[in-house]
């Protein structure tokens, strides 16, 4: 049987029909095993556009999640955590779109970094570096894990386990990649390099988001968040440049 011609307002007053996805006995528009509809709707214009908003999850506002993420980070993260996660847009999906945002734009504005030229150029390191900044979205991820495990050891009576802090990583360095893309237009429209604005205005609110996620009134809480960041990062590039150069080691 054809079903997605089936006539649900009909289905209570014809023979029961068997669900496509758990093939259980079915007599009502969804099945009562496993959710199924019984009729699928054809592929058009709209369920595209559905399930784009369902991607970036605009349906919750992902508008009003940046802005609650400028604004509030701390404690808008700390309620996705403990109370709600139906308000913001999911975390790992949220830094993938970001970072892919500011990989865009820096693609159109050809703002990529060059590493033929330099000192170690050719290395399996600089490849590395090359690879994150192709793929940044995972490249954060990466130093997600470097840095949440610094903040593991540093905030060790908060209570928060390591992955819960790699998901508060993913807000907050997904907030960076928006304030790294609005620069990155800048320039690209204007001409005018900001390198050194470009990198200090990011990391600053870096800190600023971590610190303020743990007790925004305390200054430790800043001072914690600067150090675990800056061994998180130092720590995610000294261990790719030991593997880079085992492997070319080995490779010789």
């Amino acid at each position: 049987m054809d079903l997605t011609n089936v006539n649900t307002e009909s289905l209570s007053e014809t023979a029961a029909i068997h669900c496509r996805n758990c093939n259980k006995t079915v007599s009502t528009q969804y099945c009562g095993h496993c959710g199924t509809p019984i009729a699928l709707k054809r592929v058009d214009r709209h369920y595209v556009v559905h399930e784009i908003q369902h991607v970036l999850h605009f349906e919750k506002g992902i508008l009003y999640t940046v802005k609650e993420l400028f604004i509030r980070p701390g404690r808008n993260i700390r309620i996705f955590l403990n109370e709600n996660r139906s308000r913001l847009v999911k975390p790992i999906i949220f830094i993938i779109i970001t970072s892919l945002l500011f990989s865009t734009i820096s693609h159109i504005f050809h703002q990529e970094r060059d590493y033929t030229a330099a000192p170690l150029a050719g290395s399996t390191y600089m490849a590395f570096l090359a690879w994150l900044e192709g793929h940044i979205g995972y490249g954060n991820l990466i130093i997600g894990a470097f840095v949440a495990f610094w903040l593991k050891l540093l905030f060790k009576k908060s209570g928060y386990n390591y992955f819960e802090y790699i998901i508060m990583l993913c807000f907050v360095l997904g907030t960076s990649m928006l304030i790294y893309s609005l620069f990155a237009l800048i320039t690209g429209l204007t001409g005018v390099k900001m390198a050194l604005i470009e990198g200090l205005v990011p990391f600053i609110y870096c800190i600023w988001a971590i610190g303020q996620f743990f007790d925004g009134k305390k200054v430790a809480s800043y001072i914690k968040a600067l150090v675990a960041y800056c061994l998180g990062m130092f720590f995610c590039l000294f261990t790719a440049l030991l593997f880079g150069i085992l492997i070319d080691i080995l490779k010789k």
